[in-house]
């Protein structure tokens, strides 16, 4: 997967907050829930996100697939960032857009912040735009 316009992207795998993940549908109607698309700059590759609203992730990157457990805010911070927490529960053991091998468990905490349209965010370490990636594109709907 990619990394911070070159870190690799299984840090960005770890954004999410508040809200614990089960199987009922915690984030049916939360902005993240969709399906999203980053193309990692300079590589011809692409990065597909699909978050359920069930709290569980698939991200292919490259020829990794990953699944996730993931927690995200239910709404914004003062600064507009929502907190995505993200634990890698299943993994290929393939290499993603940057050639890294993502490991089951790592878990990342990560800030997204959408923009007003609501189709694209970026994601970034903290609550500020100076290390970020992004944008993710909405692709598909809330049914991944």
């Amino acid at each position: 997967m990619h990394r911070w316009v070159v870190v690799t992207f299984s840090v960005a795998l770890g954004l999410v907050g508040t809200v614990a993940a089960s199987a009922t549908s915690l984030y049916a109607a939360h902005p993240l829930v969709g399906t999203w698309r980053f193309d990692v700059p300079d590589t011809g590759c692409a990065e597909i996100y699909r978050f359920r609203a069930d709290g569980t992730s698939i991200v292919t990157s490259g020829s990794e697939v990953a699944e996730s457990e993931f927690k995200v805010s239910a709404t914004p911070s003062n600064r507009g960032f929502y907190t995505w927490t993200d634990t890698i529960v299943k993994d290929n053991g393939k290499p993603d857009c940057s050639g890294q091998i993502t490991g089951v468990g790592r878990k990342t905490t990560n800030y997204i912040r959408f923009d007003r349209s609501g189709q694209r965010f970026i994601v970034c370490r903290r609550e500020d735009l100076r290390a970020c990636f992004g944008p993710l594109q909405r692709i598909g709907g809330d049914e991944v």
